[in-house]
């Protein structure tokens, strides 16, 4: 399997990213730049962690806007794996790739430690692997991971199940519901605040979030991995 790690003017966790698909995993990995107008046949692409544009105007506001990202639409709408990390997820956010927005932690602090996150669907590209209730020992570091959303649009995501994993302490950045991730309809979107590409070996502190990577292969390989819960 080939991926695509995207890299804007910012980026600082893309090596990290191709780390644990290359290195780790142990598939090809291609760096897709921003400027790049197409994925060059990638099968599921990455989002990575940082500080894209300098995070000016608002995070991921302007990285949206990037060549490289009208490629990456296709890509998702055509049902293909895409893994928003961190930054990478407030960009699928902004593209309205996935549903709600990610703003300032409650406590205006910058947090950086391990949380428990626990899986809540596994009917998705990242999670097929996984087993529902599964709780994973994930780094943050974020000051703006705290995901909301609209009372109707909450409900929504709750009812349809595409919550995907939620902090299992509570959320310390104060997300609604305890929110962690969550999915496009289909499930082949999926957003993460805390950063897995830290916890795939044991020399990092954790190996936890290896399956998410190792997790796309099933999804790939089609049948039941790709019906929803």
């Amino acid at each position: 399997m080939k991926w695509g790690v995207v890299v804007f003017p910012g980026s600082c966790d893309e090596r990290d990213a191709a780390y644990a698909v290359g290195s780790v995993i142990g598939d090809e990995v291609e760096m897709l730049w921003h400027g790049d107008e197409d994925t060059r046949g990638v099968d599921a692409i990455v989002l990575p962690g940082g500080f894209s544009y300098g995070d000016y105007l608002r995070c991921g506001a302007m990285a949206r806007f990037s060549p490289v990202m009208k490629a990456v639409t296709a890509h998702a709408k055509a049902g293909g794996p895409v893994f928003g990390i961190c930054n990478g997820f407030q960009i699928l956010c902004e593209a309205g790739l996935l549903p709600g927005a990610l703003v300032r932690n409650s406590a205006l602090r910058f947090l950086c430690r391990s949380v428990n996150v626990r899986v809540e669907n596994t009917a998705t590209a990242f999670t097929a692997s996984c087993e529902k209730g599964q709780v994973m020992s994930i780094p943050i570091k974020n000051g703006e991971g705290c995901f909301v959303a609209s009372p109707d649009e909450l409900a929504r995501l709750e009812r349809e199940g595409r919550v995907v994993f939620r902090y299992a302490d509570g959320a310390p950045n104060g997300s609604l519901n305890d929110i962690a991730g969550v999915c496009n309809d289909a499930g082949n979107v999926v957003g993460l605040m805390p950063h897995p590409e830290h916890a795939v070996d044991p020399l990092l502190g954790s190996s936890d979030a290896a399956v998410l990577f190792r997790s796309v292969h099933a999804w790939l390989a089609g049948g039941d991995a790709r019906k929803r819960a």
